[in-house]
């Protein structure tokens, strides 16, 4: 079979990275994926197609900050997509994230409901079914169940429409566009996400969880002195990682941590900006983002506990990578975050209670060791066994048509 996968970058973040591994899964049982992608460039090796251009992405910035109408703009390059699927033919389409400044979503669409063809459709945040946002648990905003309008985070929140709310007429725009395709099946990583993707519009269509995977033979316990390196021997180590520390991802929630825990703590954040560094808790020790996969696991292995602080998210892949080093995981109650977390493997606190992060910080140090507790949940979320949930999704579809 011929998948043909569409997402706004290929082969780097989170999501690009997914695209590229179910190629190679697809590869090496005999079959054929492509991945079409708007920005930045493909790795080597992978069959792509970059359809979109900087050019275009800038005008789509422009449409998205003054007509606050993120993803309706990218006409002629979502026709150079459209025929790029007519010329491939694949067997499936697999829908990724198609926000992004990139692609004309209904122009899409419209080619979609015509095409005849299965389409799967990953939801990796909430954008496919608000008039604006990716995320509206931070604010508990439950508008898009109704109709969207008057937004209380159009300018503050990606996509940024800074001069203009257009929130009520893009939910319908999108009700419209999404709504109808006569086969397709979404995809959530969390049981959070699926139960609100049930709730939307895009209930019409079935819904199936499929969590995210990680390289188990990158994360995995590892022991290279990095505490005698650091200096931090006798030290409970705290771990928190981000790609980027904003408010919502809880950063001053380790500031607190730092005030109210004795000397013998020690909290490592990994991914701060240049900003941040030089106005660091003096209790805090720094480290500025890495792609490196080797330095993240010795860091999870190095930590005696990984705390998430995130106030919204989908499906931290963070928290699989740290169970995988054998690190317990505590967390706030936060949309998917708690789904990989139970009393084996750690701890989940309310959301925002300082006071009970911290009485669970000092909990898991007095408790048994949680390491091979850890290392059996990670084993769940073998990244592996997840792209063939999509190879099996992939074939119940063709065989159903």
């Amino acid at each position: 079979m011929k998948v043909l996968q569409i997402n706004t970058i290929c082969g780097s973040g989170s999501v690009g990275r997914i695209t590229v591994d179910i190629v190679h899964a697809l590869e090496e049982q005999g079959d054929e994926g492509m991945v079409a992608f708007g920005r930045r460039t493909g790795p080597e090796g992978i069959p792509t197609y970059k359809f979109g251009t900087d050019l275009d992405m800038g005008f789509h910035v422009l449409h998205t900050f003054f007509r606050g109408e993120h993803g309706f703009a990218s006409k002629k390059q979502t026709g150079r997509l459209i025929e790029k699927i007519k010329e491939y033919d694949p067997d499936i389409i697999h829908l990724h994230n198609i926000h992004g400044f990139y692609l004309d979503v209904e122009q899409l669409f419209w080619y979609l409901k015509q095409a005849g063809k299965p389409v799967v459709w990953t939801l990796h945040d909430c954008w496919s079914f608000t008039g604006h946002c990716a995320h509206f648990d931070y604010i508990g905003c439950m508008k898009w169940k109704t109709g969207c309008g008057s937004c209380p985070q159009y300018r503050s929140v990606y996509p940024y429409a800074l001069f203009k709310d257009n929130t009520a007429s893009n939910y319908q725009r999108k009700k419209a566009a999404f709504t109808g395709v006569p086969s397709l099946t979404v995809v959530t990583p969390s049981r959070w996400l699926a139960g609100y993707a049930k709730e939307s519009y895009l209930g019409e269509y079935p819904v199936q969880v499929i969590p995210n995977g990680i390289a188990l033979d990158k994360f995995h316990p590892v022991d290279q002195g990095l505490r005698r390196k650091l200096g931090f021997e006798g030290k409970y180590i705290l771990l928190g990682v981000a790609s980027m520390w904003e408010e919502r991802k809880g950063y001053a929630y380790f500031e607190q941590l730092a005030d109210r825990l004795p000397d013998d703590y020690q909290i490592i954040l990994i991914g701060l900006s240049k900003r941040k560094m030089k106005k660091l808790h003096p209790k805090i020790h720094g480290v500025m983002r890495t792609n490196s996969m080797e330095e993240l696991a010795e860091y999870y292995s190095m930590a005696d506990a990984y705390v998430n602080t995130t106030l919204e998210d989908t499906f931290p892949t963070t928290n699989l990578e740290a169970l995988a080093c054998g690190t317990p995981v505590i967390t706030f109650a936060t949309g998917g975050s708690v789904e990989s977390v139970d009393e084996s493997c750690g701890k989940v606190v309310p959301k925002g209670d300082v006071e009970a992060l911290e009485a669970a910080v000092k909990a898991m140090r007095s408790e048994p060791d949680k390491r091979e507790a850890c290392l059996a949940k990670a084993s769940h979320y073998d990244k592996n066994e997840r792209f063939q949930d999509y190879l099996k999704l992939y074939a119940k579809l063709l065989h159903e048509e």
